[in-house]
């Protein structure tokens, strides 16, 4: 007896080839059976425990996050309908270089310090591991959707250098390299960098070359948030081109942007960058999601030797008029490097989220604003915050250009990746509203992509890159994480204003055959597991 029937769906596969009618026949978490229309008619199964109709629906693999920051959100929010009511039921995790494994006591506080913005600080979290091993075995107690991770190159160094802007010693690099193989034989997929985050900036190209070598040598691959997405962005681009390629390491770019005034209009000059790399066989994909704010945490905005030491270090700095003075030198006069080189502006940064409830008046409003109503400068307002806050205060920032945005989501080796940060009271739409922004407004509204081409970014490319075998396709065989979703209706819920409002037109959502979204509601089954790393 079959679990599921799903008849007369319209199936864009993921493989960009288009699409047909087919009824798809699901048991015990696998598609056992895909019969197209002209077969369909003689094709009855009355043993099966259920039989969806889904004429006027697509039915697709699951979306794969590849840029996620729902690395403590998985395990404190069984619900997570931020993710699964989008039709994820892939996210990668570790990003940025900063998360929570592998770590010992003291790394363990200051990376929950450092990132609070980004997932809170976690008081209602059992930190119950130490390794990377260790924390995919607390998700396979059970999530809503499945997660696969990165080890955090600025947390390794952490555990081993410490906070401090110098180079590793020789025997600190060998330590680093035995924690980053140690976490890909317990099942990461790859590294991430922060290379605008502290402590992860502090390491040369030849330190990160050394960490890469071991990456590519386990068949994983190389993340990085590079060290420019402002001034310099190209260069920054190249930058980690070259280093994939020296070490002969993948290479997957994240949130491949190019933002703020000084790169209006140039996202072709990264595309072609792009492309003669390809050309010249590099193994590179990237991701983007479909807006043009950023997120981050007011903190990442300082220049990286006031991040030096940690976050107390930072709160100290901060404290001290005369310090206090250089930083503002260096925001709106020089361009930080935490501001990725360009003079802060701003009316451009926009409050999202605050640790301290007290603050709470300040969501939503830029930090501009903020000073206005308060009668003094930008400045002293972020400054005030960000000590008040303990540098847990998160912003979106104003800085995109739409033409860019198409541009790069066009491109060959393009994937999305949702870089949600769900915390915070008014958090990025993104969060929410990713995916089926994608399909909505980029394939419905605008044509920027066709339904096969954002359907394959979205799931076979991922899974291609996370060499997974039996993922990204409608095919038989393959593991049901499927979407069924109207392409008349679907769109997102969340706006700028309502950030978590839920997506329209998904109404199932299937993670191994499991529906954590059924009739558009969300399920109590916690279907998800650890994705671990395809040995070579």
């Amino acid at each position: 007896m079959e679990d599921l029937v799903i008849r007369d769906a319209d199936v864009v596969d993921g493989s960009g080839a288009d699409a047909y009618r087919a009824d798809v026949v699901i048991d015990a978490g696998r598609i056992v059976s895909i019969v197209k229309e002209a077969a369909a008619a003689g094709c009855q199964r009355p043993g099966a425990v259920r039989e969806i109709d889904a004429e006027g629906l697509v039915l697709s693999p699951g979306f794969i996050d590849m840029h996620a920051h729902s690395d403590l959100a998985l395990l404190r929010d069984p619900d997570h309908s931020a993710k699964a009511a989008q039709g994820v039921t892939l996210e990668v995790l570790g990003q940025d270089g900063l998360s929570y494994a592998p770590v010992d006591d003291r790394t363990l506080q200051e990376v929950r310090r450092a990132i609070t913005g980004w997932n809170g600080y976690g008081e209602d979290v059992d930190f119950d591991w130490r390794s990377v091993g260790g924390y995919l075995d607390r998700l396979d107690r059970g999530i809503a959707v499945n997660a696969a991770y990165l080890v955090p190159q600025g947390t390794v160094r952490a555990l081993v250098v410490g906070w401090e802007d110098r180079a590793a010693t020789p025997e600190e690099l060998d330590r680093m390299r035995r924690l980053v193989a140690e976490g890909l034989e317990q099942g990461a997929v790859g590294m991430s960098s922060g290379l605008t985050y502290t402590p992860g900036m502090y390491a040369r190209d030849a330190e990160l070359t050394e960490l890469c070598r071991v990456v590519g040598s386990y068949g994983g691959y190389y993340c990085p948030h590079h060290r420019s997405y402002g001034a310099g962005a190209l260069e920054a681009y190249a930058e980690m081109v070259d280093l994939a390629r020296e070490a002969d390491c993948p290479l997957h770019l994240a949130h491949a942007t190019m933002n703020f005034g000084v790169n209006e209009g140039r996202a072709p000059e990264l595309l072609a960058l792009l492309d003669r790399a390809l050309d010249a066989g590099a193994d590179l994909t990237l991701d983007t999601y479909p807006y043009t704010p950023g997120c981050t945490t007011l903190a990442a905005l300082l220049p990286s030797w006031a991040s030096e030491g940690g976050p107390e270090e930072v709160l100290a700095r901060l404290a001290d008029p005369v310090t206090a003075g250089r930083i503002r030198h260096d925001l709106e006069v020089t361009g930080s490097d935490g501001c990725h080189g360009v003079p802060v502006e701003w009316e451009t940064i926009e409050i999202s989220g605050v640790a301290d409830p007290a603050l709470g008046d300040l969501v939503g409003r830029t930090v501009r604003q903020a000073a206005d109503l308060r009668g003094e400068t930008p400045w002293d307002t972020a400054r005030r915050l960000l000590v008040r806050d303990r540098l847990g205060t998160t912003i979106l920032q104003h800085v995109g250009h739409e033409e860019n945005v198409r541009a790069i989501m066009r491109h060959r080796a393009h994937t999305g990746g949702s870089d949600g940060i769900l915390r915070g009271s008014k958090p990025h739409p993104r969060a929410y509203g990713t995916f089926p922004r994608y399909l909505g407004h980029y394939v419905r509204e605008a044509g920027v992509l066709t339904l096969e081409e954002c359907v394959a970014h979205l799931t076979s490319r991922p899974a291609a890159r996370l060499r997974l075998p039996d993922r990204g396709l409608v095919r038989e065989g393959y593991r049901a994480d499927l979407v069924l979703f109207d392409p008349r209706t679907v769109g997102p819920g969340a706006t700028f204003a309502e950030p978590r409002r839920l997506p329209t037109g998904i109404p199932y959502v299937l993670v191994d055959g499991r529906f954590v979204i059924e009739d558009g509601r969300r399920t109590d089954a916690l279907p998800g597991r650890s994705v671990r790393r395809t040995p070579l």
